[in-house]
C-alpha cells in the first residue's frame, strides 16, 4: 500500500514538474510572439506590411515566426559600412567633374537629379560612351576581350558566375591575368552560386585572385540573410571600360532554354560612368573583405566620349531610403507622352501599381512588357495578377514570345532611360542589393525606345476582353500567388 501511495507521489510530482516546464514554455513562446509584434509595430511600417506580419505571428505562431526570421525582419537601420569609407569611396567619383553647364539635366528631370545626389550622393557623370548588347554572344565577346587587355586591375561582381562553358572560359581568363600580376577581385552572391562547387573559385584564390562570397549563407535553416541578395553585375577594367546590365555569367545567356532564347540586355561603359561602377563596387568589396582599396589607379582621367549624362543609383535592404523604388516611381508619375517597360517579373509595390494606373488613365501611352513564359512559374502566375489592374487602366501588355524576356528597361519621352539590374518586383526594389542607371540623353533614350519596339514586333499582344474572361480556376490562383509576391 505504502509503495502504491509513494508510486502516485512520484507520478503527481513528474506531471506537475511537466505542467510547470509546459507553462514556462507556453509563456517564453507567448511573450517571444507578444514582443515581435510590438517591434514590428514599433518600426512603422507601411500598415499593408504590418498588419500581415501581425495577423500571421497571433494566428500561426509556429510558422510565422520562422517565416519572419528569414523573410520580415527590417535592416534598413543598419550599416553596413561606415560613413567615413563610404564618403572617401564616392568622393573619388566626384573629382575631375565637368563644370555644372556640361551636365544640364532636362528641367522635368532635374528633382529626379537632385533626389539621387541626396539620396545616394550619385554624381552627375558626363561624357560617356554606352554601347548596348542585346544578345548575350555579343556582350561576352566585348568583356573578354576586355578582360584579356587589363592592365593594372579586373573587378567583377555577379549574382551567378555559373560553372558551365562561359563561365569557365572568363575564369581562365582571371586566372591567366592574375598570374600575370593583374589586381583581379571577385565578388560572387552566396545563393546565386548555390549550385557551384567552392573549387571552382578556390582555383582564381590559388592563382592569386582575391574573391569573395556576398553574405555567405553558411546554414540556410538558421540564418535570416537568405533574403537580401546582392543582384548587381558589375565589371571594371583599369577604371576606364565597365559593364552593367542584366545578365550573369552563364551559357543560357548565349545557348538560351530548351523552350525559346534568353532575351537580356546588357551595357558597355567607355568614360567617366566607369567611375561610379568602380565605387559601387569598391564599396561592396570593402563590406565583405574590409579592405579599403583607393589610389589614383582606380579612378584614372579620362575624355569625353559623348555627350550622355547619368547617374548610378544602388540600393539595398540597408539604408533610410529605398532608392531605385523612390527613383522609378518619379520617371513613371513624370512620363507625359510615353512610357515603355520592360521586366521578366511584374510585382509592383502600391505605389508603383497606383502610378502605372494614374499613367495610363492620365493619357499616356504605358506599354508593359512581360514574357510569355518565365523561368519561375509561381513569379509569373503573380505577374498576371497585377496584369487585369494594369488592363482596365488602359497599359497596353505584350507578352515576348520567342523565350524568356530577362530584360530591365524604363525609356520615357524620348529623354530618360533607366537600364541595369532592378526588375519591377518587392525583391528588387526593398531586398536585393541593385544598381541601375539613368541616362538623361535623346539620342540614347531613341536607341532604347528601337529595341523596345523591335522586341515588340515578337510579342502577343494581350486583348483586354479575352484576358479578363481567363477562366475562374487560373484567376483563383494567381490571386493566391499574388499574396506572396514580397517573397518571390
Amino acid at each position: 500500500m505504502h509503495a502504491v501511495k509513494e508510486k502516485k507521489a512520484t507520478m503527481f510530482a513528474s506531471d506537475h514538474i511537466e505542467w510547470i516546464l509546459s507553462s514556462i514554455l507556453i509563456l517564453l513562446y507567448s511573450i517571444t510572439i507578444i514582443g515581435l509584434v510590438l517591434v514590428i509595430i514599433a518600426e512603422n511600417r507601411n500598415p499593408l506590411k504590418t498588419i500581415p506580419w501581425v495577423i500571421v505571428l497571433l494566428l500561426a505562431p509556429g510558422v510565422g515566426l520562422l517565416f519572419y526570421f528569414f523573410f520580415g525582419q527590417d535592416n534598413r537601420k543598419q550599416r553596413i559600412i561606415s560613413r567615413r569609407i563610404y564618403k572617401r569611396i564616392m568622393k573619388k567619383t566626384q573629382e575631375g567633374k565637368m563644370p555644372q553647364d556640361s551636365c544640364e539635366v532636362p528641367a522635368s528631370y532635374r528633382p529626379l537629379a537632385t533626389l539621387l545626389t541626396n539620396s545616394n550622393q550619385s554624381s552627375l557623370l558626363y561624357g560617356t560612351e554606352i554601347k548596348i548588347f542585346t544578345n548575350g554572344a555579343d556582350k561576352f565577346k566585348a568583356l573578354m576581350e576586355a578582360l584579356r587587355q587589363a592592365q593594372h586591375h579586373i573587378h567583377l561582381q555577379y549574382y551567378i558566375f555559373n560553372d558551365d562553358e562561359i563561365g569557365n572560359q572568363v575564369k581562365k581568363i582571371l586566372i591567366e591575368k592574375a598570374k600575370a600580376g593583374i589586381e583581379v577581385r571577385v565578388i560572387y552572391d552566396d545563393v546565386g552560386c548555390w549550385n557551384v562547387k567552392k573549387r571552382f573559385f578556390q582555383e582564381m584564390r590559388e592563382a592569386r585572385g582575391e574573391t569573395y562570397t556576398f553574405l555567405r549563407v553558411a546554414f540556410p535553416i538558421l540564418t535570416n540573410k537568405v533574403n537580401y541578395r546582392n543582384h548587381r553585375k558589375i565589371v571594371v577594367v583599369d577604371g576606364k571600360i565597365g559593364f552593367m546590365g542584366g545578365m550573369n555569367i552563364a551559357d543560357r545567356y548565349v545557348k538560351g532554354v530548351k523552350w525559346g532564347v534568353w532575351r537580356d540586355t546588357h551595357f558597355q561603359f567607355t568614360g567617366k560612368g566607369v567611375h561610379g561602377l568602380q565605387s559601387a563596387f569598391l564599396i561592396d568589396w570593402y563590406v565583405m573583405s574590409k579592405k579599403y582599396v583607393h589610389g589614383k589607379a582606380y579612378y584614372p582621367k579620362v575624355p569625353t566620349y559623348s555627350n550622355n549624362i547619368l547617374q548610378l543609383a544602388t540600393s539595398g535592404p540597408v539604408g533610410q531610403w529605398r532608392i531605385l523604388l523612390q527613383a522609378t516611381t518619379f520617371v513613371i508619375a513624370n512620363a507625359k507622352r510615353y512610357l515603355y517597360i520592360q521586366t521578366p517579373y511584374f510585382l509592383p509595390t502600391e505605389g508603383l501599381h497606383q502610378a502605372l494606373q494614374t499613367a495610363a488613365l492620365g493619357g499616356v501611352d504605358v506599354r508593359l512588357m512581360l514574357p510569355k513564359r518565365s523561368d519561375t512559374r509561381t513569379a509569373n502566375m503573380a505577374s498576371h495578377s497585377f496584369v487585369d489592374a494594369m488592363v482596365k487602366s488602359g497599359v497596353k501588355v505584350y507578352f515576348y514570345q520567342p523565350g524568356f524576356l530577362h530584360a530591365k528597361l524604363i525609356v520615357s519621352d524620348d529623354t530618360i532611360a533607366c537600364i541595369g539590374s532592378a526588375n519591377m518586383d518587392f525583391r528588387s526594389f526593398e531586398h536585393n542589393f541593385e544598381i541601375n542607371a539613368f541616362v538623361y540623353q535623346p539620342a540614347f533614350a531613341i536607341q532604347m525606345r528601337h529595341i523596345f519596339m523591335h522586341d515588340m514586333d515578337q510579342c502577343e499582344k494581350l486583348v483586354p476582353n479575352r484576358w479578363l474572361k481567363r477562366p475562374l480556376k487560373q484567376r483563383l490562383a494567381e490571386s493566391f500567388m499574388r499574396l506572396f509576391s514580397p517573397l518571390l
